[in-house]
């Protein structure tokens, strides 16, 4: 996208810029942050073409605005002449209110409550109502067809295929041997991990591009790290907080682990796929390099005894 596209789009919702624009960090869209000459601070998206649907872009903005109002701290679209979600030049994109920060802190357990609290009520008012046109954290999207992606892909060295694949068909099959109990599917932020976590005296969340359907425990197992006791203090804390505003399901403790092998599939399949994007080898350099897959190989072989363990429980 050149400047002058990006500057006549923004123009055409009544916004003047009065800076340069600041492309920030985000591979599936194109962002940008700039001034406007009301001397506030923007972002401006620009949605990659055919990821999303308007139908699927207009939920996502709803389910934002719906959270804010709310009460909770979300980065929402801004509603600018009656839409949050405008077109120029066959591309689509939403202008949004600069929110700064610094990424929270994992282990220190304020924040943690914090955020324990606002996941709570955002579960609250999201199991409302279901998405109609977003999609859901499931098999197909998070294993299978990834599966389909890395058994064509170049990219995996030739000497490591045959163990990368064994090993890989391996966690698949014990992960959807945990997925076979049933769990309440609500509306969920989808990818909540720290770095969509901003915090200046508070928590802010952003970027709720993948936002879907799923378990609630989807939008709080992002948070944990480190050993098993770590882990184990880190999602107490969560959860007690969440508690404080909406009922957690401890039920949903089992889906931890497959839902986190769910996500590295997913991963290595979605680097694998938009690899051809010249904006993924200049940012993930190490993807194509024997040193990453022999790492996978072993992560995958971790995370597959993992899977055996019994879950955490609280």
């Amino acid at each position: 996208m050149n400047p002058d596209l990006i500057l006549d789009a923004i123009e055409t919702v009544d916004i003047q810029v009065s800076s340069g624009l600041l492309a920030l960090n985000s591979y599936e869209n194109r962002v940008y942050q700039f001034l406007a000459e009301d001397n506030k601070r923007y972002v401006v998206k620009f949605y990659r073409p055919q990821r999303w649907s308007n139908q699927q872009l207009q939920e996502e903005h709803d389910f934002g605005l719906e959270m804010t109002a709310a009460g909770i701290p979300i980065v929402a679209p801004l509603v600018i002449n009656g839409q949050s979600l405008h077109q120029h030049a066959n591309y689509r994109f939403a202008l949004f209110l600069s929110a700064g920060g610094r990424q929270f802190e994992v282990d220190n357990i304020e924040q943690l409550e914090w955020i324990g609290r606002f996941i709570g009520q955002m579960h609250k008012v999201a199991q409302s109502k279901p998405f109609e046109h977003r999609p859901e954290v499931c098999i197909n999207d998070y294993l299978d067809t990834p599966k389909k992606v890395l058994l064509t892909s170049s990219l995996i060295p030739h000497h490591l295929q045959t163990a990368f694949h064994a090993v890989l068909d391996m966690v698949i099959a014990q992960t959807k041997k945990k997925l076979t109990h049933n769990y309440r599917s609500i509306r969920l932020h989808g990818d909540l991990h720290p770095g969509n976590i901003l915090w200046r005296d508070g928590p802010t969340f952003v970027d709720l591009d993948d936002c879907r359907m799923g378990p609630a425990i989807q939008d709080i197992w992002m948070m944990l790290s480190g050993d098993r006791q770590q882990q184990f203090i880190q999602l107490e804390t969560l959860v007690e907080a969440y508690n404080e505003c909406h009922e957690f399901d401890k039920n949903e403790l089992f889906l931890i682990e497959p839902l986190r092998a769910m996500r590295m599939v997913h991963y290595m399949a979605w680097l694998s796929r938009r690899w051809e994007d010249p904006a993924f080898p200049n940012a993930f350099p190490w993807f194509a390099e024997n040193k990453y897959w022999e790492s996978q190989i072993l992560a995958l072989k971790e995370q597959y005894l993992t899977l055996q363990e019994p879950p955490i429980t609280l």
